[in-house]
This record gives C-alpha cells, sequence and structure tokens, in this order.
C-alpha cells in the first residue's frame, strides 16, 4: 500500500491470449497467434517482457484449451539450459534465463467459450482477487524510450482508480474501438466522463480511442458477473469499465511511443520493420533493404493476405 495516498500497488497482470488467431491462418493453425515472433521475440514475450519492467510480479495467462505453449515459453527448459551450458553457449542462456518466470508466478485461466475481452478478463478473477491489475492485450505493441506499462504505472501512482492507454484515431475507424466521452484534457491525462464500445463516425463522442493496456481495480469483477452482452453480442470490457465511472477515479493516458495493431498483417508487418530498425543487431542492414527496395521496382508477384 502506497501510505502517501493510499493506492494500492499494481503487481498483477492479466494477458488475455485465447483468441484463434484466424486473421492469421495457417500460421496458426497449430501455433498460437501470440508466438508469432516480432523480429527476435514473439508477441507474448515482448508484453511478459513490458510487464517486468513495469514491476510486476504476477502473471496470468487467459488461454483456450490447446494453448499450453504459451506456459511453456516461460517455463525453464533444463535439457536445453544444460545443453547450452555445456557448449559454452552463454549469451544464448542468459536469452533464455531472462525472460523465464519463476514457478507460482504464472497461472492459467481457462476460457472455454469466445464470448469476449470482458469474459476473458472475468476468468482471471480468482487469481486477481481484490488487488488492482494490469491488462495487457499481445497484439498492441509500442515502440518507444519508456515501455508503455511503465509510464501507466506512473501515472496511476499519482491518480488512482482506473487507468487506460489511448491514441487518437481517424474519425471514420471509431467503430473499431471503444471511445473515450472526455470531461478535461491537459494533453496528457485525461480525465474519463463515459466510454462507448464502437461507436458509428457520427455517434462518437471523440476520437479517443482505448488501445490495449489497463490499469483496473479488483471491483471491474463485478460489473462483469451479469455477462450481460454488448457490441457484437459480445461481453465488453468497456461497458463494464463505463459502470465504474463517477464511482472511482477513471483517466486516459496518451503515452510517448508509436503503437502497432498486431492483430492484422499489414500492422504486423509494420511493427517487424520498426522493432527491425531499432534492433542493435540489424537495424543498419534492414534500414539499407527498405532503402534499397525504395529505390528500385517491387518485385512484380505479391502473396495474398
Amino acid at each position: 500500500m502506497n501510505a502517501a495516498n493510499n493506492i494500492k500497488p499494481v503487481r498483477k497482470a492479466v494477458f488475455p491470449v485465447a483468441g484463434l488467431g484466424t486473421r492469421f491462418l495457417p500460421a496458426t493453425k497449430v501455433m498460437p497467434k501470440e508466438m508469432l515472433t516480432l523480429v527476435d521475440r514473439p508477441l507474448i514475450q515482448h508484453a511478459v517482457e513490458e510487464a517486468q519492467k513495469a514491476g510486476i510480479e504476477e502473471f496470468v495467462f487467459v488461454i483456450s484449451p490447446g494453448k499450453e505453449m504459451l506456459k511453456d515459453h516461460f517455463t525453464p527448459h533444463k535439457e536445453l539450459n544444460k545443453a547450452l551450458e555445456a557448449r559454452g553457449k552463454t549469451q544464448e542462456l542468459q536469452k533464455l534465463e531472462s525472460f523465464e518466470i519463476a514457478e507460482g508466478k504464472l497461472h492459467l485461466a481457462y476460457q472455454d467459450e469466445p464470448l469476449g475481452l470482458g469474459h476473458a478478463i472475468w476468468c482471471a478473477r480468482e487469481f486477481i482477487g481484490d488487488e488492482p491489475f494490469a491488462i495487457l492485450l499481445p497484439d498492441d505493441v509500442v515502440l518507444g524510450d519508456k515501455p508503455c506499462l511503465s509510464q501507466m504505472i506512473e501515472a496511476y501512482n499519482a491518480t488512482g482508480g482506473n487507468l487506460v492507454a489511448v491514441v487518437d484515431v481517424p474519425k471514420e475507424d471509431t467503430r473499431k474501438y471503444g471511445i473515450l466521452d472526455i470531461a478535461s484534457d491537459d494533453g496528457k491525462l485525461v480525465d474519463i466522463k463515459g466510454l462507448v464500445e464502437k461507436p458509428e463516425p457520427q455517434d462518437a463522442p471523440s476520437t479517443l480511442s482505448v488501445i490495449g493496456r489497463y490499469i483496473l481495480q479488483p471491483e471491474i469483477f463485478e460489473k462483469l458477473e451479469s455477462h450481460e452482452k454488448g457490441a457484437g453480442g459480445e461481453i465488453q470490457i468497456t461497458d463494464a469499465m463505463a459502470k465504474l465511472i463517477g464511482a472511482q477515479p477513471f483517466h486516459g493516458l496518451r503515452f510517448e511511443g508509436t503503437r502497432y495493431d498486431c492483430g492484422h498483417h499489414l500492422g504486423f508487418i509494420e511493427a517487424n520493420i520498426a522493432f527491425g530498425m531499432q534492433n542493435s543487431n540489424i537495424g543498419p542492414q534492414v534500414t539499407e533493404i527498405l532503402a534499397e527496395y525504395q529505390n528500385s521496382a517491387f518485385p512484380a508477384k505479391a502473396g495474398t493476405l
């Protein structure tokens, strides 16, 4: 407990990873979408490392049956570690050990039916208990000097209550996102007076959208308990959050960094380019390759997405 302002620390994080990843078939027929590689690490590892850097101590993966590979990735592989040590591959061994999660700190919650993001979060309730918690959607990755969740934790420690990461979207895209109704805005921190899930552009109260980073109070589970369905016939986390507004502080944070939507082919490709250019090992070569393509004709044949 933060004695100065009575704000409970955020120690736990939920990762909703139960989806089938149908947009990326056939690549995701057997392998979870979250194991798709963004440059040198799976998407799920990018999300977990972001949480670790923000001080998260316990991790809850909400999965569907058959996606246990996600947990295996963070569990020590004793035979592999022993083989790397025997061969003197110290650097590779250190890479593996750097993101492993200690025993008892990684939990699995099962979502047997695809009933929506709100339902996925509700499935994690027993592991969260009565603590505030973070939510990270691995499809959303943020490239910046300071991890997005770390920025959010800093803001949360000042505001308490509930906090979401937000970005401006084109007016015509409001139907794809949870959109904020704004009470006040200082250019970085937004005081939220309402939330609307996927409004039509003419009905949207703003163009400020929630992305896949949240810090929520445990009272959200009470709002999700009724399993009330919203947009798309799914149990929406946005609808449940809206019911907390007025009862608890609720803010949006304009974080520093660039967000990439890896839930779609083009966003995933763009993220690989951006992260590749920032990678210390291959950045210059990636930039060189892009320059070559820019200065010459693209291949005549194109695959299908």
